[in-house]
Order: structure tokens, then C-alpha cells, then sequence
């Protein structure tokens, strides 16, 4: 019996969280299974606090996500290539995304030093990650989403490729083959050549900053595309691709809740880059965010977090 069957996918290149729809209900079952597959939870929940989630994504509360998308190479533990603490408040229909610079200077929270803030990965993974952006944006993160950047490129070919507006023309170094033109203006992009358009830093004048924003706009295509699609194929190229790349403390019933209840955000999303002045300290190169702008920022997401 067919059956409509609501499907939300997280990913990023981060990644995100993404509402598509699934038309035979097998699938629910396979959906489940990657979702299974995917969950790694931070230490131990008590029933209190997984009653606490399940209540406040039942009542539509605000709530708070940290997207990871990590670069992890053979023999290297990785760092977190990109950090974007989002909100989500169903009541005001809006999705916040916020990214912070890797380079920011930060205290690794756990490690009692101050380093660049994508350190907090290899010193201590994902616990040490949250607990570094927590401290540094001045919120509770309620979940995580870690991608591996190479997850990237297998989503942009499981939505059958990408359309995004690119600002800057270059001529690629090698991130997807060296000589290739990216023209400025409308590109149609395949997986191998959307990590090559998010990971040049280089040539771009606006550095990390320019970076995150491209990283948004893939981010953005990718779930705008999936929300798109009606061929069951795809869904199966997706969910090999989440389910091999994604790790989230996110479980499959509460996927299904951020689906159900969450899903009108997508269409108002806000984004700001974290603003500092550059600083080289002790041979390193640094962002240096004043108080002023942490202040803002932790404004910002409060506002979106509050009800």
C-alpha cells in the first residue's frame, strides 16, 4: 500500500537539515536505517533531557544546531574546514545561519588554550567543538551535524548537480582541475566541481569570508534541489551519501519532528559572517573578533532562539 511518507535529510556540507518527499513507503524503512546509521550521540542523555527534546520539538520551540563540515585526510584527525551555528524558530518562519571564520581566535574549551577555533576538532572532537562554540557564541547548541567535505561532492551529483550565482571569476588552482575557468555569473555545477568552487580561498579578495559564502550558496542549492525532486533513485544516491559522510546526535524520530514542524524555515534564511580584524600572533595568522561583535552576535541568536 502507498503511503506519503515525508523524509527529512540532514546535511552540509553541513550539512543542513533537508525536507524532501518520498512517494512509496518502503523507503520510510531505508530512511530509518541511515538515520540509524548516522546517529553518534555526545556522551549520555538521561530520560529527562531526551523528554525535555522530544517536548520543545512537539511544541515548535526554537532550537539551535551546529553544522561541522570536517576535512578529514589519511593519517590527520582533520579540523572543521567550516562552522555555522544555525537557528531555527518555526514561529517566526526563520532559519538562522551563522558562520564563524575557522581561523577565528578562540578558547578550546576543555584544552585551556587559545588557538584558532577549527583546532577544537583535532584536540577533542565533537564535544570539544560544541563546548568551544558554546563559550564563544554564548548559546546552547541542542544538536550537531558533522559532514565530511567530501560529502559535498557525492550530495551535488545524488540531487543530479547544482545552479548557483558565482560572484568572482577565477581560473582554478587544482581544488578541481588546474585551468579550469569558473566563470562569473549562472554555473551549473557537477559534485567534483562544487568542492573545487567552495574550497578555493586564494584568489578570492574576501578570503574565509568568501569561501563561507560560497559554501552557503552550495548549501542552499543542495537543499533546494533535493526539495525539488521526485524520483525515488535520487533518494537512494542521497541517503548513501548521508549515511556514509554524516555523523548527528539528531535520532530519526526527531528528524521527523524537525520535518513536521520546522520545515517552513527554509523559505527566510538569514546569514551573517562573524566580522574581526586579521592579526598574526606568534607566526600564525588569526581572526580577532572584538566583544562587541561576539555581543552582537549572541543578540542575534538569542532573538531568533526566543519565543
Amino acid at each position: 500500500m502507498k503511503k506519503k511518507v515525508i523524509i527529512t535529510i540532514v546535511s552540509i556540507i553541513g550539512v543542513l537539515i533537508i525536507g524532501i518527499g518520498a512517494y512509496i513507503a518502503y523507503l520510510y524503512n531505508y530512511v530509518e536505517k541511515t538515520a540509524n546509521k548516522m546517529y553518534e550521540p555526545v556522551g549520555e542523555e538521561t530520560k529527562t533531557e531526551a523528554k525535555q527534546k522530544e517536548e520543545a520539538l512537539g511544541n515548535k520551540k526554537p532550537i539551535s544546531i551546529l553544522l561541522m563540515g570536517v576535512d578529514e585526510r589519511e593519517g590527520d584527525v582533520g579540523r572543521t574546514d567550516t562552522l555555522i551555528v544555525m537557528t531555527l524558530n518555526p514561529k517566526t518562519g526563520k532559519m538562522q545561519m551563522v558562520s564563524i571564520p575557522r581561523d577565528t581566535r578562540a578558547e578550546i574549551v576543555g584544552k585551556g588554550t587559545t588557538n584558532k577555533i577549527n583546532a577544537a576538532y583535532a584536540y577533542g572532537g565533537v564535544k570539544m567543538t560544541l563546548d568551544t562554540v558554546e563559550e564563544f557564541a554564548g548559546i546552547d547548541m541542542d544538536y550537531y551535524i558533522q559532514v565530511n567535505m567530501e560529502a559535498l561532492s557525492d550530495l551535488v551529483d545524488a540531487v543530479g548537480g547544482i545552479t548557483v550565482n558565482n560572484d568572482l571569476d577565477w581560473i582554478d588552482e587544482g581544488y578541481y582541475k588546474k585551468g579550469y575557468h569558473y566563470k562569473k555569473g549562472t554555473l551549473q555545477l557537477d559534485g567534483a566541481k562544487a568542492l573545487g568552487f567552495v574550497r578555493m580561498r586564494h584568489l578570492d579578495p574576501e578570503g574565509d569570508f568568501g569561501r563561507n559564502e560560497r559554501q552557503r550558496k552550495v548549501i542552499t542549492a543542495i537543499i533546494d534541489q533535493a526539495a525539488s525532486i521526485k524520483s525515488v533513485s535520487h533518494f537512494d544516491n542521497i541517503l548513501n551519501a548521508l549515511g556514509s559522510n554524516v555523523k548527528t546526535n539528531i535520532t530519526f524520530d526527531e528528524m521527523m519532528e524537525i520535518q513536521k514542524n520546522y520545515r517552513n524555515v527554509r523559505n527566510n534564511i538569514e546569514q551573517y559572517e562573524i566580522k574581526g580584524s586579521n592579526a598574526t600572533i606568534n607566526g600564525s595568522y588569526y581572526l580577532v573578533v572584538p566583544d562587541e561583535e561576539k555581543a552582537k552576535v549572541k543578540t542575534m541568536l538569542e532573538e531568533n532562539l526566543g519565543e
